[in-house]
């Protein structure tokens, strides 16, 4: 019988599903990278999601792969050019959190702008401060929203009611934004000059590795906010933490990190990480913007329509 190993938490449709198409299904959703790959000699199946790494040397040992299947979108884990190489089929899911993504990011946005977790600490504490805790207001506002692939729509979406200008960046598209009305195509120039909040929706590549640096900073409008709920390593932390300090940055949003394993920060990270922490004007998450009750469930319902066609 064909084998398939599963990495990680998914929602048991997706089980159902591989054993539906002929594969006994090894659940191990705590697997470690180093004993997925002492495992996966035999197996024809594998179903990941970040913490599994399949390089050149995992695809080597795993010489009867026939599909790997990426719970999510981000593909910067697979080396894909070697996989397609040995003729495994990859699969992605990027329609099945982009929901969850662009509702996390209006989420987060409107949190910081009116102080919810600055105020919610002190009405706790019986402290009563209105004016402390103003806010602003969205409408009015522009946004450019950097990417314009599924989780860079989806948050457009959610803004579609907020009486926002809306810009949209994509470097690989064209004609991108026929479908919503609101939303003009733009250019990173004229993002730099209007946008009082920028958005990041981008796969991580080599090009957009740092892409938010002390240049990029100094191209934006003062006090601007930033969003990243796309990947760490797209915004270098110190630039994001001199911005803070200076006030050129107003806030920021921050749902992905360029080290998200707390446990292995170097004393520089832990004092760099420990800074930016402090910042009021700061609203973090641990990279759940897609890790929904719902998302769990779509995930596993699009991968698994996506490898039944491969039969």
């Amino acid at each position: 019988m064909k084998r398939a190993l599963v990495t990680d938490g998914v929602d048991p449709l997706l089980i159902e599903g591989l054993e539906n198409l002929g594969y006994k299904c090894d659940y191990h959703p705590k697997i470690s990278l180093e004993k997925t790959y002492e495992m996966i000699e035999p197996y024809e199946g594998l179903i990941i999601n970040s913490k599994i790494i399949v390089d050149q040397k995992f695809l080597d040992r795993a010489r009867n792969l026939k599909f790997i299947g990426r719970l999510g979108s981000g593909m910067e884990i697979i080396d894909q050019e070697y996989a397609a190489e040995k003729e495994v089929a990859v699969f992605s899911a990027p329609e099945g959190n982009c929901n969850a993504v662009g509702e996390h990011a209006l989420g987060m946005l409107l949190a910081m702008a009116n102080n919810m977790l600055r105020a919610d600490r002190q009405v706790r504490q019986f402290h009563w401060d209105r004016e402390l805790n103003r806010g602003f207001e969205l409408m009015g506002r522009t946004i450019g929203l950097i990417g314009f692939g599924h989780t860079g729509k989806s948050f457009a979406t959610k803004l579609s009611g907020m009486g926002m200008q809306v810009l949209a960046y994509d470097k690989y598209k064209e004609n991108y934004t026929s479908d919503f009305s609101y939303v003009s195509e733009s250019n990173m120039e004229e993002i730099f000059e209007k946008a009082d909040i920028i958005s990041f929706h981008l796969p991580l590549t080599d090009e957009v590795y740092h892409l938010m640096d002390d240049d990029f900073l100094k191209k934006c409008k003062e006090g601007i906010i930033l969003i990243n709920t796309s990947r760490g390593n797209v915004v270098k932390t110190t630039s994001l933490l001199k911005g803070l300090e200076s006030g050129k940055i107003g806030g920021a949003c921050l749902d992905v990190f360029e080290n998200e394993k707390t446990g292995t920060f170097t004393k520089e990270e832990q004092a760099l990480y420990g800074k930016l922490y402090e910042f009021d004007s700061v609203i973090l998450s641990p990279h759940v913007a897609g890790w929904t009750i719902e998302s769990k469930r779509r995930l596993a319902a699009i991968l698994l329509s996506k490898i039944s066609s491969l039969f």
